[in-house]
């Protein structure tokens, strides 16, 4: 038995280590999923992963249907047609298989198919998840293919409104899988690039949750210990894709960043989530971007945490000392400095600023933040220039 073999329930029941696959079927069963729609996105519809995913609930005696009608960055519109996919297959329950597009859309499908009300009526503000029928939520199995969004042990999912250029996070708590496989196998032939980009998802919210204000030791201890397997472990992955013990590491790592940030996250998605609904950027590479330009604008309610945190990094020079690794750390693992370079301009800035200030995340940014200071940030991370993001 490996020695990244584990059964988890926290926050739900995740079965983990390489092999892990061959029991999403039984998997199936703990959840009562007799007749699975298997969601993922268009690119792993031909992959070897999900046609052994699919083997696998074949030899356990259960019809599946695939559906890969889902983009990069999901809407609404792949949702309502995975709905569609699952009345006409009379299934009765969710595989969400692949990255965070993949989780989030089968998460939304098994959420919406029970609905009445449209899926903005279920927007992560104030009560309004209150408004769905509970009883109605189909149950799910997530298996991640990607070390990034952690969603597989989210209670929220993030798509894209076409008409607004809006992302918008969606967020009930029966739409946390019922079972987790996570199986670093899975994720071995994730090109380098992909690899680095999720990774640097699964850092930004390590850290966006450990900057969040409030008292909560336990999100703040899972936080640093999943940017300190990220600080190890993603440079191993990004070199060596067969590398299993850091796919492994680098797996728990993003479902440790989705644990924490039930604490709350802050300006660097506040920022990425608009800039992807409008350019169609990676999340992941988005949230590398901007993540210095956030940090260094929060100093003033930062500092001393993230001396701490460099401290026990092995970082020298406190929170600078910080900044600098970060830096760095983008460097060798193919983030680009600057949003220019990910074709973003500055003629939406006061539309990405005012979506931005509004955003749910900004809520749990450490310092507040407006219209105009995201103004700020924008036209900082768009040139390129950290000394204009600082407070």
């Amino acid at each position: 038995m490996s020695a990244y073999t584990a059964a988890w329930n926290y926050p739900t029941r995740v079965l983990f280590g390489p092999g892990r696959i061959a029991e999403l079927g039984a998997a199936c069963a703990t959840a009562g999923i007799t007749r699975p729609l298997l969601v993922t996105d268009a690119g792993l519809k031909d992959a070897d992963i999900t046609a052994r995913a699919l083997d696998v609930l074949s030899r356990a005696g259960l019809e599946t249907a695939l559906f890969s009608d889902v983009k990069g960055n999901p809407t609404n519109a792949n949702v309502v047609a995975g709905v569609e996919a699952y009345r006409a297959h009379g299934a009765d329950g969710v595989v969400a298989f692949g990255g965070g597009s993949g989780l989030d859309v089968g998460k939304l499908v098994a959420f919406m198919v029970g609905q009445t009300r449209p899926i903005w009526d279920f927007e992560d503000i104030g009560d309004w998840w209150t408004r769905a029928d509970a009883a109605k939520i189909a149950p799910i199995v997530a298996v991640p293919t990607t070390a990034g969004t952690g969603s597989e042990v989210g209670r929220a999912a993030v798509v894209t409104n076409e008409e607004t250029h809006d992302k918008k996070i969606i967020f009930h708590p029966k739409i946390l899988p019922a079972v987790v496989i996570s199986d670093p196998e899975l994720t071995v032939g994730l090109p380098p690039k992909l690899t680095a980009w999720t990774g640097f998802d699964a850092l930004a919210h390590c850290l966006e949750a450990f900057a969040a204000p409030g008292f909560h030791p336990m999100a703040d201890g899972i936080a640093v210990n999943g940017a300190r397997l990220i600080k190890t472990w993603l440079p191993r992955a990004v070199a060596d894709g067969t590398d299993i013990e850091a796919r492994a590491n680098m797996l728990a790592a993003a479902s440790m960043g989705a644990a924490a940030f039930q604490k709350g996250l802050g300006a660097i998605h506040s920022m990425s989530h608009p800039v992807g609904a409008h350019f169609d950027t990676h999340h992941g590479l988005t949230n590398g971007v901007v993540m210095p330009y956030v940090l260094v604008a929060n100093r003033p309610a930062i500092e001393e945490r993230f001396a701490r945190l460099a401290k026990s990094f092995d970082i020298d020079g406190g929170f600078d000392g910080f900044i600098e690794w970060v830096l760095q750390f983008r460097r060798d693992l193919f983030v680009a400095h600057s949003l220019a370079e990910l074709g973003v301009d500055d003629r939406n800035i006061a539309e990405l600023a005012a979506k931005a200030a509004a955003d749910p995340s900004t809520g749990g940014n450490p310092i507040p933040l407006k219209a105009a200071d995201f103004e700020k940030l924008f036209r900082a991370a768009i040139s390129g220039d950290l000394d204009a993001a600082r407070a």
